[in-house]
């Protein structure tokens, strides 16, 4: 209901996000923290598809002799011959690894998400063409996300357009697209080469549109820029500005409307730095005793200072 708030809540909660990794004392590696409800949604579908991946549903009882068993997964305890299914902490803990060890088998790069574990955000269109309009902008579990997250969640993710009636029945569903085709994104990689927000540079990122294809902005390249999740959620929901000069290069503003330079402005240094230094502090009257404290080492007079105080 109210725009405003609804920003500073989302301000206090990416502040307030942590993740806590430390070692306990048998050795073991501790992990606790608070995510972001769309950054917690993509951690639970990530060790959704991994725990999946590790434990597919199988035949473990009465199987028919002469069929094979299927593999047991690293970290399964047998009991007697026969594999002791973990518990469901224990599979996460699993899951994790994986999510880990495929992260750093295809170099941390988020590329495209696999089709069965996307994060699923419904936001009516008013909505994402004017965050202060109303309507919904929630997870597929029901959980509330700023509109401005979902505008930018949608600027680089698949689209699927669902019609409803006045009781809110589905009455058409269209085909699913990419806001971002394959062949645009690898174009859109090869020129910018990493996330162009001054300073910045990661080698991968999101595609962002400079103009908001819900506000008629076209999916070309020339209205993309690519920008790593930090610095696309600071144009979106940060207040940063970014549009395109006439001669092809970016310009980044600051939420307050000032020039973000790609490269800051180099301070003015005096001809002869040594005689400015000492004229500026002519007026200071240094001598041995400048930097000595009036206290003798008696005991604080607590009387005297409130009475000061008052």
């Amino acid at each position: 209901m109210d725009r405003k708030a609804e920003a500073q809540e989302t301000t206090r909660c990416h502040r307030n996000r942590a993740l806590h990794v430390y070692p306990d004392g048998d050795g073991m590696v501790v992990i606790r923290g608070r995510l972001e409800p769309e950054v917690g949604a993509v951690v639970m579908q990530a060790l959704t598809a991994a725990r999946e991946a590790l434990y597919r549903r199988r035949e473990t009882k009465n199987v028919p002799a002469g069929t094979s068993r299927a593999p047991v997964p690293a970290g399964t305890s047998v009991v007697d011959g026969s594999p002791e299914a973990p518990t469901m902490e224990q599979q996460h803990a699993d899951a994790l690894a994986l999510v880990a060890e495929a992260a750093l088998h295809h170099g941390i790069n988020p590329g495209t998400p696999g089709e069965r574990y996307q994060v699923v955000v419904h936001i009516d269109a008013q909505v994402l063409a004017d965050a202060a309009a109303p309507g919904q902008s929630v997870l597929e579990g029901g959980a509330r996300v700023p509109a401005g997250t979902s505008q930018r969640l949608a600027c680089d993710a698949s689209r699927v357009v669902m019609r409803h009636d006045a009781d809110g029945r589905i009455t058409e569903v269209g085909a699913r697209t990419r806001t971002i085709p394959p062949a645009l994104r690898r174009a859109l990689h090869h020129r910018d080469k990493g996330c162009r927000f001054p300073g910045c540079g990661l080698p991968f990122g999101q595609g962002h549109h400079i103009r908001h294809w819900a506000h008629g902005g076209p999916t070309t390249l020339s209205n993309l820029a690519m920008l790593c999740r930090r610095h696309h959620r600071a144009v979106h929901e940060e207040g940063f500005q970014v549009e395109r000069q006439l001669d092809g290069e970016l310009c980044f503003r600051r939420p307050d409307g000032r020039l973000l330079p790609e490269v800051p402005a180099t301070p003015a240094v005096p001809a002869t730095p040594c005689e400015a230094l000492r004229a500026r502090h002519e007026a200071l009257d240094i001598h041995a005793r400048t930097a000595l404290p009036g206290w003798l080492g008696e005991r604080l007079d607590v009387g005297y200072a409130i009475s000061v105080l008052i």
